[in-house]
């Protein structure tokens, strides 16, 4: 089943009058989404009694949850002390999703600034091993670990070294970031074709089941030179990708991606507006035959 849902909550839930992240799944079935990622992204500031009461909710409407770990992780830093606390940020960041009943954990693995893309890799692989042994180890192996596409160009997550990540175990999935792919690729999503090509890539490289069910984020994005910029609303049509080539390819191979919006505060809305092309787009090919 694809599902469709936001990274973090809207303006509008607080406007509504809501306080606590443990509304969140109730209101989110109540306007037609299915998926919930909880953010972590600048640290693990939640406690297991909000955790805990945030799964029991999603658990009772039917809402698929993910937890995206701390940006700060860094696989492939220069410093052993730092590859090591990020193997420390992973682990915590399973705990939270065992609290909350989340099947998926979303990581960015790091950045290539100061050192060339194959020291990167070199230094993040091993890394990497040791996040998944000692994430088994510690009996967090039924939770998905999903390593990010990113968005800048001195980031270490093209598509490509993010599948070569996931070929160390086949229970990793890639989050393909289709706003990180268009900055990073500087306008690149436009087209059906380009959305086929990235799905053909995944399919060949880490096999049909994860080409199918991969975990996924979409926005509009700003870049630069460097890459991605800033995020925007799906309203903010100036900046790409559009999310109609991307349906028609989820539609048309049938696909069940979860699919996480991270528009800028009106992520709920636009996962709306996102899952409405999705439903449009599906109609109109059944209708084909």
């Amino acid at each position: 089943m694809i599902r469709f849902g936001p990274s973090g909550n809207s303006e509008s839930f607080y406007e509504q009058g809501n306080k606590s992240s443990w509304q969140m799944p109730a209101w989110l079935k109540n306007i037609g989404l299915e998926a919930y990622e909880y953010p972590c992204g600048k640290g693990i500031h939640i406690g297991m009694e909000t955790a805990v009461k945030i799964g029991e909710e999603a658990k009772k409407n039917d809402i698929f949850m993910s937890v995206h770990a701390p940006y700060y992780i860094n696989f492939a830093s220069t410093e052993e002390e730092k590859r090591s606390a990020s193997i420390g940020y992973v682990l915590e960041t399973l705990q939270v999703a065992r609290w909350m009943g989340a099947k998926r954990i979303v990581v960015h693995t790091g950045s290539c600034a100061k050192i060339t893309r194959k020291k990167a890799m070199e230094l993040a692989i091993p890394v990497f091993k040791r996040v998944i042994e000692e994430a088994d180890e510690a009996g967090y192996s039924d939770i998905t670990i999903c390593p990010e596409v990113l968005g800048k160009q001195n980031q270490l997550g093209t598509l490509e070294e993010i599948l070569l990540m996931c070929k160390l175990d086949e229970r990793l999935l890639p989050t393909i970031d289709f706003g990180h792919l268009h900055a990073r690729g500087l306008g690149s999503m436009n087209t059906v074709e380009d959305f086929d090509r990235v799905i053909d890539i995944v399919e060949n490289e880490v096999g049909i089941y994860r080409s199918k069910n991969f975990h996924t984020h979409f926005s509009r994005i700003e870049y630069s030179k460097g890459g991605e910029k800033r995020h925007w609303t799906y309203s903010d049509t100036m900046y790409g990708p559009n999310f109609d080539p991307l349906a028609e390819v989820i539609a048309r191979r049938k696909l069940t991606p979860v699919i996480i919006c991270e528009s800028r505060s009106m992520m709920a809305e636009d996962a709306l507006k996102l899952k409405s092309i999705y439903n449009s787009v599906k109609n109109n090919i059944e209708m084909k035959g």
